[in-house]
């Protein structure tokens, strides 16, 4: 969300949400006593006021824009609030639809009977109902203030990959992708350090990562350098930009400023030690062999999303090669672009969605409500000889927790 007037549109709505489930609380309150009942609903509208002001607030005041604790736990709290409120308001609705269909019923098929004193016409709200809506919204938002413990809670998904044209040298090659690392979001070095121990146990000859170093700024990375800089393989490390790292996200005070910001970001990558790949590819040689790794900057099919990459850069040069590894960091690129007009890309590899760190996975099955957005969001997808492969990634933005989508170190072995 990137200017004021969309913050104010979020408020509005949240505002009438408010509202919604106000008259839920009260049905449910309705026998209490007085005191009790006014304790409930002071606190309601306290919480509620407090939740609109930190919203409106946000693109206003640089400072919450750069706080880590506002950006991760209050945000993630105003975000869990929206979301407990909505499905709650999903149980009122359908009570609402049958008190109305109850009226109408009674309007037209029933013999008007005086109506009892202090009655009216009105068919009283369930209770139950409210109850239902009222629980099941406490429950998700339950369910994520517990997934604020697995934020660092790595988990290293092994992945074979069998490509018949695979040059023979290269048969048995370990890539370790890492994806949308977030350095803004981290507050706990320790536990990062960590993860990146769990990434050079691996042993893999490549590193390979696909973009959203950062949250919006290059700065962000300053307190992580030490730890990130560690990344060695024997082929080296090679990355891209994801959407975040252009700094599109949060208000300027000038295009230069931005500019100067995304250089910096470049920079660091260098410092890092990693090649930093712009529409551009490298070859990589082994035993007089040969596959390419092409890194393109952030496209996107969604609209909202911006266009940086550039194929028709990037690809020039490996025609002659036989085996293409991409790195593209939005997973909606696959079928828009590369699998239409690039059929001898033989895998990709993308991140972005983070499985929107919130669903359900197990052998048998796997759901997100990221799924509504993305055709691919996390896991290996094939089409004909071409592969991609989604990282639910190593960080986390929004909301500080995972819930069902853990953290993603990715190990490819290549036969």
């Amino acid at each position: 969300m990137r200017n004021a007037s969309t913050w104010w549109i979020v408020a509005a709505i949240m505002l009438l949400l408010d509202l919604y489930v106000y008259q839920a609380l009260r049905t449910v309150t309705q026998h209490s006593g007085e005191r009790t009942r006014m304790a409930v609903q002071v606190t309601y509208w306290v919480v509620s006021g407090l939740t609109l002001t930190a919203l409106l607030s946000f693109p206003y005041i640089m400072t919450l824009q750069k706080s880590v604790i506002f950006r991760n736990y209050i945000f993630a709290l105003l975000v869990g609030l929206f979301l407990a409120k909505l499905v709650g308001s999903v149980f009122f609705l359908a009570d609402d639809l049958r008190r109305a269909l109850s009226w109408i019923t009674i309007k037209l098929f029933l013999t008007p009977a005086k109506p009892a004193a202090g009655t009216g016409n009105s068919i009283p709200r369930s209770v139950f109902m409210s109850w239902l809506g009222l629980g099941l919204g406490g429950t998700l938002f339950g369910t994520f203030i517990y997934g604020f413990r697995n934020k660092y809670n790595y988990r290293v998904k092994k992945v074979t990959l069998a490509f018949s044209n695979l040059p023979a040298a290269f048969k048995g090659l370990r890539i370790v992708q890492v994806s949308d690392i977030h350095s803004g979001s981290f507050e706990n070095k320790k536990a990062v350090d960590h993860g990146v121990d769990m990434i050079l146990k691996q042993n893999a000859d490549l590193i390979l990562f696909t973009g959203d170093l950062v949250n919006d700024r290059a700065e962000e990375m300053v307190p992580y350098m030490d730890v990130f800089s560690r990344l060695k393989a024997p082929m080296g490390v090679f990355s891209s930009l994801g959407n975040h790292d252009y700094g599109d996200y949060v208000s300027w005070p000038s295009k230069q400023a931005k500019s100067e910001n995304l250089e910096r970001l470049k920079q660091v990558h260098a410092d890092l030690g990693w090649r930093l790949l712009m529409n551009e590819h490298v070859l990589l040689e082994k035993n007089g062999q040969q596959i390419a790794v092409l890194g393109i900057e952030n496209w996107g099919a969604k609209g909202r999303f911006p266009k940086y990459g550039k194929m028709n850069e990037a690809y020039p040069g490996t025609e002659h090669i036989p085996f293409k590894i991409l790195l593209s960091h939005d997973p909606s690129h696959w079928d828009a672009e590369v699998r239409t007009k690039y059929p001898s890309v033989d895998l990709m590899l993308a991140g972005h969605t983070h499985g929107m760190q919130f669903g359900i996975e197990n052998p048998y099955f796997k759901w997100s409500p990221v799924q509504w957005m993305y055709k691919q969001w996390a896991g290996l997808y094939e089409e004909g000889s071409q592969k991609l492969y989604v990282n639910r990634g190593y960080g986390f933005i929004g909301y500080p927790g995972r819930v069902g989508i853990l953290p993603e170190i990715t190990l490819i072995e290549l036969t």
